[in-house]
């Protein structure tokens, strides 16, 4: 891509208003509704465009113009009931296979957090099964490991990330205990080899994963109405839901359970004989470990002198999973993923009250409650765009896999040669790569000093926004718009659809609009495209210079791309 003057503008612009005007029009859906009764709206009998491009929005990682046909033949129901049925590819088979190729060349290679980047991009940007692998992502943003902690194997990341996308439509109590027993979640948040109390050492549980099961995967620190609004004393102050002793009692129960090993021993518990297996597979119970006290937490206690520390740990987790907090606890988070930052109480309560009863008596089934936040009658309306405070910042990664998909860009090698994009001069995050526990961006981020930090709006994602970022991703995007991303460029588009019709700046513009903003494209946004596609001319044909045509006609292409993934109509999803 040619680096004119029009690119120099355009960062300049992003800039300007994603930072100056803080991506203002991000905030929640201000739809009414009446506590949790209104079903989901009855779909429409004919579905546009546009209709079908915002559902695949806030449901895949990004429309393509053969899933746009296929929601508008199988309708907003028929296609998630086919999505929910859809099986994702195995990233830790990924893994083993990428090591086995390295390996044709290096008998010595290992793997890196590279490869799993890798699994990552293609399967986001190729797999058939796109809600499951959007859920995945948005799960693992609430129950959080990390490949920067040195001490996360890269195999066992690719299985705890297939294990969030086997659970994405299963039931929260399964996905609980699955990530709770997983040896990464073990290592990440320490509660791996953790041992019972010994007062003549002074030695005390480890409470790092007691609280942050409470605290970021389950119930959060205050308690909450149906709707997910704060509950409150009759001075009016938050009512807290766990104390410093139900974390200190919690950790008892994560006491005992250290690596899968055949044949268990001290030497296994404490990592010795560790097998491939060890990483993968669920966390044994080694009872000589297991504290056997008195446990009080959440209003139950479990009696002293039990070392059957698989029971209690069933127990613990059934309270938790019982928790009048979870639903709304979890459904927040989840539309906040897919659809919107501030979801009305009333969208809230609705999704709440489908997961304390899917209709059939069975409490925490995901697959419902996905349903029911697609379904919903603030997600389907088309006219949102209308409201200033529904929507959400899209985050980074989609962007970039919303570009793959929309314009089909393929890998040269395969293997999606695309690293890490943490850096702030990239794409400022990556897959299972957050600084913390807290992922990227906390769920109740309110930006300071912004428009929406004035109205006490939520903007998560505006975290890991600042004016290194903007550059940072508007720089990025124009290497891989232009000439493609990854080691040698691997990632990269040829544009087919866009070069067909780039002679016509309008019908361009439409293309940006369908493929990138669900055909919500504003007239000052199409009134800039146009007249900057125009502004490449197309040579006239002499016979001779079909090359400067076809650069012309790419060129224009790209152009229109870029600034519409820079506009702050695309960086907010609305």
């Amino acid at each position: 891509m040619r680096k004119n003057s029009h690119f120099s503008q355009l960062r300049a612009w992003a800039a300007a208003f994603a930072i100056a005007i803080g991506l203002a029009s991000c905030g929640g859906g201000s739809g009414g509704g009446d506590g949790g009764t209104t079903p989901p709206p009855t779909p429409a009998p004919v579905l546009s465009d546009a209709d079908a491009a915002k559902l695949l929005t806030q449901a895949t990682f990004g429309p393509t113009d053969a899933e746009i046909d296929s929601v508008k033949l199988l309708g907003y129901a028929g296609w998630i009931n086919a999505q929910l049925a859809l099986q994702s590819s195995s990233h830790l088979a990924y893994a083993d296979n990428r090591l086995a190729q390295l390996r044709l060349t290096n008998p010595t290679a290992t793997l890196g957090a590279n490869q799993f980047y890798e699994s990552f991009w293609l399967y986001s940007a190729t797999g058939q099964a796109q809600l499951r692998e959007r859920v995945k992502l948005a799960l693992s943003e609430i129950f959080v490991i990390s490949l920067t902690d040195a001490n996360v194997d890269v195999r066992g990341a690719a299985s705890y990330y297939d294990m969030l996308g086997a659970n994405a439509f299963g039931n929260y109590r399964t996905l609980l205990e699955q990530v709770s027993l997983h040896p990464m979640m073990g290592v990440y948040l320490t509660h791996l080899a953790n041992q019972k109390e010994d007062a003549a050492t002074g030695r005390t549980p480890d409470e790092n994963y007691a609280r942050e099961v409470m605290q970021l995967m389950s119930i959060g620190v205050q308690e909450l109405n149906v709707d997910g609004t704060v509950r409150r004393d009759a001075n009016g102050a938050a009512i807290t839901t766990y104390t410093p002793a139900d974390i200190s009692n919690l950790a008892r129960v994560f006491t005992g359970f250290s690596w899968y090993a055949a044949t268990p021993t001290n030497s296994t518990f404490a990592g010795g004989g560790r097998t491939g297996d060890s990483y993968v597979r669920s966390m044994i119970l080694y009872p000589q470990y297991h504290s056997t006290s008195a446990k009080t937490f959440l209003g139950v206690t479990l009696p002293a002198g039990s070392t059957d520390g698989v029971a209690e740990l069933k127990t613990a987790l059934d309270t938790i999973f019982n928790n009048v907090n979870v639903p709304p606890f979890i459904c927040k988070q989840l539309i906040q993923r897919l659809v919107t930052s501030n979801p009305s109480p009333a969208y809230v309560s609705r999704c709440s009250t489908a997961f304390i009863n899917n209709g059939s008596g069975i409490r925490g089934d995901l697959a419902v409650v996905v349903r029911t936040i697609l379904l919903d009658a603030e997600a389907r309306d088309i006219n949102s765009t209308s409201s200033a405070t529904f929507g959400k910042v899209r985050e980074p990664v989609i962007r970039m896999t919303n570009w793959m998909r929309a314009f089909g860009a393929t890998s040269v090698s395969g293997n999606y040669l695309l690293n890490s994009t943490s850096a702030n001069t990239s794409l400022g995050q990556s897959v299972l790569a957050s600084p913390s526990v807290f992922n990227f961006f906390r769920p109740g981020y309110v930006p300071p000093n912004t428009r929406l930090g004035a109205q006490n709006l939520l903007a998560p994602e505006f975290q890991i926004v600042d004016e290194v970022t903007v550059a940072g991703y508007a720089n990025t995007m124009q290497t891989a718009i232009g000439t493609g991303i990854g080691t040698g460029s691997d990632v990269r588009s040829v544009y087919t659809r866009e070069i067909a019709i780039a002679s016509d700046a309008n019908a361009l513009a439409d293309r940006m609009s369908r493929m990138l903003l669900y055909g919500q494209m504003s007239s000052t946004l199409r009134a800039r495209i146009v007249e900057s596609v125009n502004s490449i001319a197309i040579p006239a044909a002499t016979g001779s210079n079909q090359a400067t045509i076809d650069t012309a006609l790419l060129n224009r292409s790209r152009l229109a791309v870029y600034m519409t993934m820079v506009s702050p109509e695309y960086l907010v999803q609305r």
